[in-house]
């Protein structure tokens, strides 16, 4: 795989960092982000990178700004959101114009991917080891769950979650495919599982179609 060319673009919240990766004839454009304690480097999303790419889909691996700024605790999810949408806005019109945009990303990128995907007008929405519901704590109340996120999204949607997740295995829907893979969270076990799902799933999804 060729480098990226890197970009900042400029968010309510600071600069974020963009690693653009080029397909010829591109059509779509896969933009991932990364999850709360990792970067775009994870192994998921440089596997789903490449197969994109070969697939003759560009893609964009976003770096939120707390992480370009070197702090490794997530902010709230409404500074997260609005940087995400200031970074997908730059990239649709320049680098990205005129091509589908496929939005995602894994763990707590992909709730974000997810939070504005009506907003970014994204004709689908890929999302790497969903975190259902945090695990109860040893003596804490139990967490709420996310599944409002995922069933506010009216597009469709790929989620692929290990078996194993200790945040939990969320359910199919109308739009929403479960693509269950071994292995926990980190989607580490079988990496060519993962590849497979999305490559099938990229066949299938028509960005063509508009969606209510």
């Amino acid at each position: 795989m060729t480098e990226p060319r890197e970009i900042e673009v400029e968010t309510p919240h600071g600069p974020a960092r963009v690693h653009l990766h080029r397909a010829d004839g591109a059509t779509a454009a896969l933009v991932l982000g990364h999850g709360a304690g990792g970067g775009v480097e994870a192994p998921d999303l440089v596997a789903v990178t490449e197969l994109a790419r070969s697939s003759g889909i560009g893609v964009a691996l976003v770096e939120q700004p707390y992480r370009v700024a070197g702090r490794r605790s997530s902010p709230p999810a409404k500074q997260l959101d609005a940087a995400w949408v200031a970074v997908i806005e730059h990239l649709r019109a320049a680098d990205l114009e005129g091509l589908a945009l496929i939005a995602g990303g894994r763990s707590a990128g992909a709730r974000v991917a997810c939070r504005t995907a009506a907003t970014t007008g994204a004709r689908a929405v890929l999302c790497l080891a969903f975190p259902l519901q945090p695990p109860r704590r040893a003596g804490g109340k139990q967490s709420p769950s996310r599944l409002d996120e995922l069933d506010g999204v009216a597009v469709p949607t790929l989620l692929v979650q290990g078996e194993g997740d200790q945040f939990g295995m969320p359910p199919a829907g109308p739009q929403r495919t479960v693509a269950r893979v071994a292995g926990s969270h980190s989607l580490h076990s079988d990496r060519q599982a993962v590849v497979d799902a999305v490559a099938a799933w990229l066949a299938d999804v028509d960005l063509a179609r508009s969606y209510r």
